[in-house]
């Protein structure tokens, strides 16, 4: 399965990543491979437990992309 995470620098130093598919999964590291890492583990386990429970795997839908703005002088 492929999941898309958004990362953040947290504002006390590192890494925070959040999977937006799956509500509740988060993960955090020092640095953006650890924090990598860290969110891979906590999808496998959540996924894990969703399973468990007998509750239905999430699968992310949509496309995501960037798009860049430009801000007009003032």
């Amino acid at each position: 399965m492929q999941y898309t995470v958004l990362i953040h620098q947290a504002e006390e130093g590192g890494y925070w990543v959040e999977v937006p598919a799956i509500s509740g999964c988060l993960s955090q590291g020092e640095t953006i491979e650890e924090a990598l890492t860290n969110v891979k583990e906590a999808i496998a386990l959540h996924l894990e437990v969703l399973k468990e429970e007998g509750k239905e795997i999430p699968i992310e839908e949509g496309i995501v992309g960037t798009v860049k703005v430009v801000i007009p002088a003032a």
